[in-house]
């Protein structure tokens, strides 16, 4: 006897016990759902570990590397000049 055909001939049985107004997802829904909160858990710790340990340092900006450029040019014209 095959397999399809064991569960062709069990699924009316168990459709005769159903109560289609109390079918819940159990306990194994249950444990599936606490699996599932777990590992999501798991993964935001881990996430937060991995973000903590990030040194991100932000690249200056060009437009106000080029005006302090200008202006430490300017000041070392200015000291250079003679003094009035």
């Amino acid at each position: 006897m095959y397999a399809t055909q064991a569960l062709t001939h069990l699924v009316p049985l168990a459709a005769e016990e159903l109560d289609k107004n109390k079918v819940t997802p159990g306990v194994l829904g249950f444990l599936v759902f606490a699996a599932l909160a777990v590992g999501v858990w798991a993964l935001m710790k881990s996430m937060n570990r991995h973000m903590g340990r990030v040194n991100f340092e932000e690249a200056p900006d060009p437009d106000a590397v080029a005006a302090e450029s200008a202006e430490s040019a300017a000041d070392k014209g200015r000291a250079a000049s003679p003094g009035k």
